[in-house]
């Protein structure tokens, strides 16, 4: 029996922007401010990544 937090919710044009959110943040940890604020672009790469969002579940999004 699946759950419906494991289920994809993510959609194409969603998940490429969350990874190109979040590859562009973590570039601001080793050029520009520099500052460990960029680390939380972890979280949209993650959840770009895996097509899977906790957030959307909880509140049955889906974008896909």
């Amino acid at each position: 029996m699946r759950t419906f937090l494991l289920d994809k919710n993510i959609g194409l044009l969603d998940r490429g922007f969350r990874v190109a959110l979040g590859v562009t943040l973590l570039s601001f940890v080793f050029v520009g401010p520099q500052t460990p604020w960029a680390l939380i672009g972890v979280v949209p790469l993650l959840t770009g990544l895996f097509a899977r969002c906790p957030v959307y579940s909880v509140f049955g999004f889906r974008t896909c």
